[in-house]
């Protein structure tokens, strides 16, 4: 009935508003915002814990009274009659005792409840706090609990506030810890984001741009770790070269013996022979050396060209999606 008198009250008060001027509302839900409040996390589990030590000390006295009562099954055709009754009244007393303890722990006004109260209820004005400087600021006419007993049978997502409540709440706390100067970038900071709740598709612009600057940074390491790598093989070869021509060296001041590096060297090596060199044949070693060199460095140019052209490519088609965006 209750619910069905609130609902005429706020359609009437609509449309009172209505031929005035538009009608803000907005609502939150108060379940959502408490999870999201560390002291309530915290008041939570420090509620649990007790509650589960209130349920042990039950279940203790529920096996203490369960003994008791399989005692006297096995006992009783060997007690009097004034034995027996005396061992019901204290089993009865006990469970007496047992339903009056759960009540006074668990009970409608029991000391769950009551300490539950104590303990949320700062949590809680800190959140009406948070959802009365909302409302002031951002001129709502009605803010509903989604998790209250008021009956919402559909709500847009743009209408919950429940994100700024909790923003709300996290920058009172916050202020007392920052410095004047902090305070003013954290103002123009929440002034931001005040902007992006009453302009979603701000938000989504924002959204997008950064998601842009991620793939620009990803990019950019890629090229990085590519010319890394580029840098890091031409180092490779300039080494192995530099090793090459110290053992050419060595060859020559040694007199007449070289291992030969083409296929036949190779398969001389492999029958672990040595061959005397004459100076013609070194000469076309030589001649052959250089010629090899000479399309390896060919070869590794075109590459290089090859990979500057694609990176080259990939730069303007980046500017050009930037463009479109």
């Amino acid at each position: 009935m209750k619910k069905i008198v609130l609902l005429f009250t706020l359609a009437s008060t609509f449309l009172t508003y209505s031929q005035g001027r538009g009608v803000k509302i907005g609502y939150i839900d108060m379940d959502y915002i408490l999870e999201k409040v560390p002291e309530y996390a915290e008041t939570k589990n420090q509620l649990d814990q007790k509650a589960l030590k209130w349920k042990q000390e039950i279940e203790i006295k529920r096996n203490e009274i369960n003994k008791l009562k399989e005692s006297l099954k096995t006992e009783r055709v060997l007690l009097t009659k004034e034995l027996i009754e005396e061992r019901e009244e204290e089993i009865a007393f006990q469970e007496k005792e047992l339903l009056e303890y759960q009540e006074k722990r668990f009970g409608a006004s029991g000391d769950l409840i009551v300490q539950r109260t104590m303990l949320i209820k700062p949590i809680q004005d800190q959140v009406f706090t948070a959802i009365q400087d909302i409302s002031e600021q951002k001129k709502y006419d009605f803010i509903f609990d989604k998790s209250s007993d008021l009956t919402i049978l559909f709500a847009a997502q743009r209408f919950d506030i429940s994100e700024q409540v909790i923003r709300a709440i996290g920058r009172a706390q916050n202020r007392e810890k920052l410095s004047k100067k902090q305070l003013k970038e954290q103002e123009s900071k929440e002034a931001l984001e005040d902007m992006e709740d009453e302009n979603p598709e701000l938000a989504a612009r924002k959204t997008a741009l950064e998601e842009k600057k991620l793939a620009r940074e990803k990019l950019l390491e890629e090229k990085k770790a590519e010319r890394e790598r580029l840098i890091e093989e031409r180092k490779k070869a300039a080494e192995e070269k530099r090793k090459k021509l110290q053992e050419e060296r060595d060859a020559k001041k040694s007199g007449t013996v070289i291992e030969k590096d083409n296929p036949e060297a190779k398969e001389e090596d492999n029958k672990e022979t040595v061959e005397t060199v004459s100076p013609e044949d070194k000469r076309k070693q030589v001649e052959e050396e250089k010629a090899r060199k000479a399309e390896e460095r060919k070869k590794a140019l075109e590459e290089r060209r090859k990979k500057i052209l694609e990176e080259r490519e990939a730069a303007k088609k980046a500017k050009e999606n930037e463009k479109k965006d």
